[in-house]
């Protein structure tokens, strides 16, 4: 089974992404985001660690911005976030200026490697966050984020079985 898992920040996602694949004996957590050795601020460093004190210890940890790669491991797979993969693809590559049409068409060839991977296999949980529910951002980093998160959460949604919406804890299955 694939699901996607999206919702709002601090809205109960990551729990609810767990709770799906609770029963699989080794799970490889994949954390796109900042590292607690490489680059987290105190506030980051903290959620962190209460994500890693609340996953099994037979859990596998693999950081990474390589989503593709990460597709690759074998066995029940936990993506937590695309949010923060996508960011660290903006950062890495120096996109946040570069023209808009540029930006898309590099994310959305590394969306089609993604998804081609993501078809190809099962147990696969994938967790976003929602960003089509908001304002409108006064900034062009915050609308080009928002757009291409919005463009990811459709691309790898389509490759998923199911789609969950995580809203205050509560799951609504799209």
């Amino acid at each position: 089974m694939k699901v996607l898992v999206t919702g709002g920040v601090r809205s109960g996602k990551s729990c609810h992404a767990e709770g799906l694949l609770a029963d699989a004996e080794s799970v490889t957590y994949v954390a796109p985001g900042p590292t607690l050795e490489r680059d987290a601020d105190p506030d980051w460093a903290a959620r962190i660690t209460a994500h890693q004190a609340r996953r099994p210890t037979s859990w596998q940890t693999l950081e990474t911005h390589d989503l593709a790669a990460a597709l690759t491991t074998p066995g029940p797979v936990l993506v937590d976030c695309l949010g923060t993969w996508l960011t660290a693809v903006l950062d890495e590559r120096d996109l946040w200026e570069a023209p808009s049409d540029q930006v898309t068409r590099i994310v959305s060839d590394l969306l089609d490697e993604s998804t081609t991977l993501l078809s190809a296999r099962d147990d696969v949980v994938l967790v976003t966050n929602e960003v089509g529910l908001g304002v409108v951002p006064s900034h062009r980093s915050g609308r080009l984020f928002r757009d291409l998160l919005g463009l990811t959460n459709q691309r790898l949604a389509a490759a998923c079985d199911e789609v969950h919406l995580v809203i205050a804890g509560r799951v609504l299955s799209l």
